[in-house]
């Protein structure tokens, strides 16, 4: 079985500019995402569909998520 190409997320939703901005973040953390996924507590595959925009956190998951990236939550959230 192979993997599903990725494709290249676009700003156009909030989900897609919350993706671009988990991605922006996590790098310049100099993470990756098994990493992140290692150090939030939040599985692999739920950080993966975040920065696919697939899905978005809930706001209960923020804290935990912006911890690992030691930022402040509302830096998770994307700008208009």
């Amino acid at each position: 079985m192979s993997a599903r190409p990725r494709k290249e997320v676009t700003p156009d939703t909030y989900s897609a500019r919350f993706a671009l901005r988990l991605k922006e973040l996590r790098e310049k953390a100099g993470l990756t995402v098994d990493q992140l996924a290692e150090k939030s507590g939040i599985p692999l595959a739920t950080i993966y569909n975040w920065e696919q925009a697939r899905r978005t956190p809930l706001i209960e998951q923020l804290p935990q998520l912006a911890n690992a990236l030691r930022v402040k939550p509302g830096k998770l959230l994307p700008e208009k």
